[in-house]
């Protein structure tokens, strides 16, 4: 019987594992972690956002530059074919107000565990507390474990270890080193979906770090969301400003800063927002006059007064200007172990179609190992899932090789 290994134990990993099993090869599943998926989970306790249900053509845009690329394993294994895969495991899906796709429990763990039961029922062998070296002698792997190190001969190898976001669940980007010395390129892993850092004045960190801005819009170039984010106290995070942070970290890494404009009243016009701030507000403070006029209270309130001098803040008509296009300056990324995922990897152009490395035959590389990125929503999971069944795939046709 052939043996495959795979390393990681991520949805990708997993993924691959079960294309293999079911077709009658011996997997054996290797982590670091003591127990499989740590990430995943943990990704799933706010809702877990599997996949979109948006037009396929549509879809595959969010993938930016890497479209090229992922858009054929997003076609042999698409959202709804997730989805069906998904009920198959006796998990219900549902399509919520924005399109993405959740599972009805909005949990991941129902869907790890049945998982976990059909691949060990498909005689998949999961070894934990396994950090994977690098090769041995005659390419055997080898591995750490608590009773020293091993080595494994297998015929073939599938390898989905992640990014380096979230090193604590598993996926420290220690393997970049090891591809690098077998002479595979690898762009520098760079934090996606990512916080960014602001110097907030310390009155402005103390009173609201921690405080959602709700209701606003984030501008940058052409892209402009609507939604929610978060003051933190190094700046500002969030499914809002994950949206648009590969443009803004990009725009970071060329000139050293990015200017992002804030909508704090989004669906308010300018001349509306004029016409209260110029009305009269008698002995009121223009506090209490910005509040009952626009509703503008708390940290929204107060980002005013980061940015705008109190003369600026008495010129109502940049004051208005300003709280339709509230500028920050963002200085850094937030550290790339705080990101929800990662850029860079492995470049597309060392693997081939199936993502076997050209320099190391008989190894595939799946998941967010590999050099892309998307946005939150369902894009990251459909990717993941995707690859590792293209990777699956590659491994079965290169092992029935005469």
């Amino acid at each position: 019987m052939k043996q495959v290994a795979v390393i990681g134990t991520g949805p990708a990993g997993l993924m691959a594992a079960e294309v293999l099993s079911q077709r009658g090869i011996q997997v054996d599943v290797y982590d670091a972690m003591p127990s499989a998926a740590r990430k995943f989970l943990m990704a799933g306790k706010g809702g877990m956002n599997i996949t979109h249900a948006e037009p396929f053509e549509d879809f595959v845009t969010r993938y930016g530059s890497r479209r090229e690329q992922i858009a054929p394993l997003l076609q042999a294994f698409p959202p709804q074919v997730l989805r069906d895969w998904i009920h198959g495991l006796g998990v219900e899906t549902f399509v919520g107000t924005s399109g993405r796709v959740f599972p009805k429990e909005m949990k991941a763990a129902p869907l790890l565990r049945a998982w976990l039961h059909r691949l060990r029922e498909h005689g998949v062998r999961f070894h934990m507390r396994h950090r994977w070296l690098g090769w041995g002698v005659q390419d055997a792997l080898r591995f750490a474990t608590a009773d020293g190190e091993i080595s494994i001969a297998t015929d073939a190898v599938v390898l989905a270890l992640g990014g380096a976001s979230w090193p604590q669940l598993g996926s420290d980007g220690a393997w970049t080193a090891l591809l690098e010395q077998r002479g595979i390129a690898i762009s520098p892993l760079r934090p996606s979906n990512c916080g960014f850092e602001i110097a907030w004045s310390d009155h402005f960190r103390e009173c609201h770090a921690g405080e959602p801005l709700k209701s606003v819009a984030a501008e940058f170039g052409a892209i402009r969301k609507q939604g929610e984010c978060m003051i933190d106290a190094h700046g500002i995070e969030g499914g809002l400003i994950y949206a648009l942070s590969a443009a803004l970290r990009d725009e970071i890494e060329a000139n050293g800063h990015a200017t992002l404009h804030l909508d704090l009243l989004p669906d308010w016009t300018l001349t509306r927002i004029e016409k209260e701030v110029a009305h009269p507000r008698g002995s009121r403070s223009l506090s209490s006059h910005l509040h009952s006029r626009l509703g503008l209270k708390g940290a929204k309130a107060n980002l005013l007064r980061e940015v705008m001098s109190a003369e600026q803040m008495h010129d109502a008509k940049l004051l208005a200007q300003t709280i339709k296009r509230l500028p920050l300056r963002l200085t850094a990324t937030h550290p790339l172990a705080e990101a929800i995922s990662t850029a860079g990897g492995v470049r597309f152009e060392e693997v081939d179609a199936k993502l076997m490395l050209n320099k190391l035959p008989g190894v595939f590389v799946a998941g967010e190992m590999l050099d892309w990125e998307a946005p939150t929503g369902g894009y990251l999971l459909s990717a993941c899932f995707a690859s590792g069944m293209a990777a699956g795939n590659g491994t079965l046709q290169r092992l029935e090789q005469p």
